[in-house]
């Protein structure tokens, strides 16, 4: 059964797929998501493995819809300052596809965690593939290029969703800086009830759990922007190590501002 987090994202990336007034494209590709059965189980199992097993953060259902929700706000942005995704810019495909690889690669994006830490992103690619392949087709029924050029999109957007792999297109930068933005301390709520010993995740676990509040929302001078509010000075490892990381490697870097406050403190401007 989906938890009341869940149902509350399932609502807002519904109302938020809808507010683009698009096709119907994407909006059906994010209901046939939602509702997939063998989605919902491999993000339940790789949140166990991840929180249970290894002590880290939630990789699961709640943290890839609210990745998705991330991803999918962040384009709206871009497209509001008339920014071009890579499918539009190559004449591949329009808005619409972009939004469609990026929410497919947010919702699958963390599955490989089920198998382990170490190269989970590369695990979710080869996981995530017959999905892809089975949900697009539904989506792009008989449009065999939409189809294929979307699927390689969003697993792009996977495979280089840590930051530590080259990607090119600005959905998969998007889709990277999404993922480093879910840091909030509720994330690191169950693991550090369950973990009271120091274990491999546990610096990201007390690091998010300083974490109070991230907000994303249009910039002065750049299309997106980033604040971040923390209690203590250990949620900076959040920021300078996992963030700022993944933004300087994302396609996406050069429309974000980035601010984070400790307590009272005057906020730092990052980028």
């Amino acid at each position: 059964m989906r938890s009341q987090k869940e149902l509350a994202l399932d609502g807002k990336l519904t109302a938020l797929a809808e507010s683009f007034h698009l096709s119907g494209k994407m909006a059906r590709g994010l209901q046939l998501l939602l509702c997939d059965e063998e989605i919902q189980a491999a993000q339940e199992y790789a949140n166990t493995v991840s929180i249970v097993r290894l002590g880290y953060n939630d990789h699961g259902p709640v943290h890839m819809r609210t990745v998705a929700f991330n991803a999918l706000y962040m384009l709206g942005l871009l497209r509001k300052a008339e920014i071009k995704t890579s499918l539009e810019k190559d004449e591949c495909g329009d808005f619409e596809d972009s939004l469609t690889a990026v929410l497919f690669a947010a919702m699958l994006h963390d599955i490989g965690m089920g198998v382990g830490r170490q190269d989970h992103e590369l695990h979710s690619v080869y996981m995530a593939y017959p999905i892809l392949d089975r949900i697009l087709a539904q989506v792009y029924e008989g449009d065999w290029h939409k189809r294929t050029m979307v699927r390689a999109m969003a697993l792009e957007g996977i495979s280089g969703h840590m930051g530590n792999r080259t990607v090119h297109s600005l959905e998969a930068g998007v889709v990277q800086v999404a993922d480093g933005c879910d840091m909030t301390k509720g994330r690191a709520r169950i693991p550090i009830a369950l973990n009271h010993n120091a274990r491999a995740g546990s610096i990201h676990q007390y690091s998010a759990n300083s974490i109070e509040d991230v907000r994303i929302g249009a910039g002065a001078q750049r299309p997106i922007r980033v604040d971040i509010v923390m209690s203590s000075e250990i949620g900076l490892f959040q920021v300078e190590e996992v963030l700022l990381g993944k933004i300087a490697a994302s396609a996406a870097k050069p429309f974000i501002e980035l601010y984070a406050q400790v307590r009272d403190e005057e906020t730092r401007r990052y980028l």
